[in-house]
């Protein structure tokens, strides 16, 4: 490590301006960052008495420093002129001076003088570590079987703790070595085995114990990034690793959903706070967003308010060279003559009204992003969804639950069985806990329903779900296109583009009863099972080989399944996909649409309330009472309690919170 980090040192604008080219993904404009720099290069630096006010009322903001900036900022021209572009767009409470990245260890005079800077200027200072030997390359890891790997994790550290009273792990803190001695210490194990117990090991004998040896105030803080899914393959531990760290965060980057291999859906920013912190209930410091990977963006402002709607303490806006790129509108063409929840021409005008010759950064665009949805989050109350069980470290059909959420479906996910919940969806993951089955039959036992995907009864059909369903889960697939609910011919068209293609799952006429089919040339196939065992329903519903093939499921069909899954719940959606409800125990909810177009949507409240507010415009809507869908015969289908329609419009990337009107 002595020699990587000596062949490396001293690259610091070089190194700077090579970053920024990576990772900046909207804009390249070198010459214009230089011109902000000498304009205010300028200007008279501000005291400390006369920075701008900063703090928002309902969370805290954070800016991520990585050690090469960190180097950078031994400049005092680049130190001042850059706090001061951002610090004149978003309100910032804390900054996190990153020790290490990438064979890179800062110096500890520079980190002292750059945390006075700050300090000085009435902003908290923590530490950051970057712990992968480099980044370039794959996010290469330590290897945390070699003895001088250790010996060096170790000392970063201690090193950060010297400085900081609190420490947080950047999302490199995994294994992906394969070297000799990880294969002999894994031995018969499985690498999730083997990489579970190892990097508990080294969250306890490498990181917290010897940072709390040398400063016994220290917090030490995991990052866990956004794939969650996936963690246990490279070691991160959500069973154990939050009891070994003082705090968690959460990785709510979502980024484009076709740009990178992750595909992860815009609602996976609200959710995986969600799973966290009921994971590690009120430890969960915040979240955590970058700028990359994004077409238009508005997609940043996205995941900076969905996070918040989950109810984060905080955000950390990784990273700090991010937030002084330009904010380029990007392929926003189709809703840019709107006024939408971020207006960017809007944002461009104030800027340049107030910095003349200067255009917004991207700290505008979080400042813009969190000051609008500030007053808002203050008003919500505790986040309320259909629960969803995810075990520990369990994986099958992977972040599934987020295109539920995509599809208008508040989803609350919990790392233990919600026994007590009135309504509980489960995916094929479910099937990691050996007793499953029991626990799904005692919910039935007690007239409580559940949802099960199609992956699970794959999973759970020769492990004791027979007990409960007659139906199979076969090797045939089906290519279908048209689609019906209840009795009747099938006749609304589906995908467009060739068809859906779904499993075929086989069941017994009369034992359990199809409420949504789907056709392909004559022939049908159940999407919505339903069955009845003891006291309680259990549902079966078919999910695509394709997950986003579940947005080409006709609308209607769609509101059959919200019908179903939220019969009971106190609001309920209805409009096409890729509009998302975000519910609260206080009778408050957010719609926002991720859509290009304004889109019209109905919202069914239960409670008979007749009137709601929008929070943000203080307007007043009147609903009407809902009509009872009628089915076979002309029998009204029993949908739930009776409740009172209200329509509503949402603008394009927008979104709307309401309050229901005493």
């Amino acid at each position: 490590m002595k020699n990587q980090k000596q062949a490396i040192s001293g690259a610091d604008v070089q190194n700077f301006m090579r970053f920024r080219k990576e990772n900046s993904r909207m804009t390249r404009f070198g010459r214009w960052f230089l011109l902000v720099l000498c304009c205010c290069s300028l200007c008279q630096y501000f005291s400390p008495s006369a920075s701008a006010e900063r703090g928002y009322k309902s969370f805290e903001v954070a800016v991520y420093v990585p050690e090469y900036v960190v180097e950078q900022m031994k400049d005092s021209n680049y130190l001042q002129s850059t706090w001061k572009i951002i610090n004149d767009q978003v309100k910032v409470d804390k900054v996190y001076l990153e020790t290490y990245r990438s064979g890179r260890v800062a110096d500890d005079q520079l980190l002292d003088q750059v945390k006075k800077f700050f300090v000085d200027r009435g902003v908290e200072v923590a530490g950051g570590i970057g712990l992968t030997v480099m980044e370039s390359n794959n996010f290469q890891s330590f290897c945390y079987t070699d003895p001088k790997d250790r010996d060096f994790v170790k000392m970063l550290a201690q090193k950060t703790a010297r400085h900081f009273d609190e420490i947080i792990l950047d999302d490199f803190y995994f294994n992906n070595t394969k070297y000799d001695s990880d294969i002999a210490a894994k031995g018969s194990k499985s690498w999730a085995e083997f990489r579970l117990g190892l990097m508990d090991q080294v969250s306890r004998e490498l990181i917290v114990d010897p940072a709390k040896a040398v400063n016994s105030k220290v917090k030490v803080i995991i990052k866990f990034p956004n794939w969650y899914e996936h963690f246990q393959g490279n070691g991160y531990d959500l069973k154990n690793e939050p009891g070994i760290f003082d705090e968690i965060w959460t990785g709510n980057e979502t980024r484009e959903a076709d740009m990178t291999p992750q595909h992860l859906q815009q609602y996976q920013s609200y959710e995986i706070f969600r799973y966290f912190e009921n994971i590690s209930p009120g430890r969960n410091g915040g979240g955590w967003v970058d700028t990359g990977g994004i077409r238009y963006v508005d997609r940043y402002a996205e995941q900076l308010w969905d996070t918040m709607l989950a109810k984060a303490p905080s955000i950390m806006l990784f990273k700090w060279t991010e937030l002084l790129n330009p904010a380029v509108a990007g392929q926003r063409q189709a809703w840019s003559d709107i006024h939408t929840s971020f207006d960017y021409q809007q944002l461009v005008n104030e800027y340049e009204k107030s910095h003349p010759g200067l255009h917004s950064t991207m700290a505008g665009v979080a400042g813009y992003a969190l000051g609008g949805i500030d007053p808002v989050i203050g008003r919500l109350g505790n986040p309320i969804g259909i629960a969803s069980y995810k075990p520990y470290n369990s994986s099958g059909e992977d972040f599934l639950q987020n295109y539920f959420g995509m599809m208008g479906i508040p989803i609350e996910m919990y790392p233990s069985f919600p026994a007590d919940a009135k309504v509980v969806l489960l995916t094929q993951e479910a099937a990691d806990d050996p007793q499953i089955v029991s626990k799904i039959k005692a919910r039935l036992e007690a007239g409580k329903d559940v949802f099960i995907t199609s992956g699970l009864v794959q999973a759970l059909q020769d492990k004791g779900l027979g007990d409960l369903l007659s139906l199979r889960y076969t090797s045939r697939k089906a290519i279908v296109d048209q689609f019906a609910a209840g009795y009747g011919a099938p006749v609304e068209a589906g995908n467009k583009n060739g068809g859906i293609l779904i499993p075929e799952i086989d069941f017994f006429t009369n034992d359990a009863v199809p409420l949504i089919r789907a056709g392909a040339n004559g022939n049908s196939f159940p999407i919505l099972l339903s069955d009845h065992y003891s006291k309680g329903v259990i549902y079966v519903l078919t999910i695509p080989d394709n997950f986003n093939d579940l947005y080409s499921y006709p609308s209607g069909i769609v509101s059959v399944l919200r019908e179903n899954l939220l019969r009971d719940f106190p609001v309920r959606l209805d409009g096409p996909d890729k509009v998302s409800l975000f519910a609260y125990d206080n009778h408050t909810f957010v719609v926002e649409s991720y859509l290009d177009q304004p889109v019209a949507v109905t919202v069914a409240l239960t409670g008979g309330t007749t009137k709601i507010t929008n929070m943000q415009t203080g307007d007043v809507t009147t609903g009407s009472a809902s009509t009872p869908r009628r089915g076979f015969g002309g029998r009204i289908i029993n949908t739930g309690p009776d409740r009172v329609n209200f329509q509503i419009t949402i603008q394009p990337h927008s979104y709307a919170a309401f309050s229901e009107t005493p």
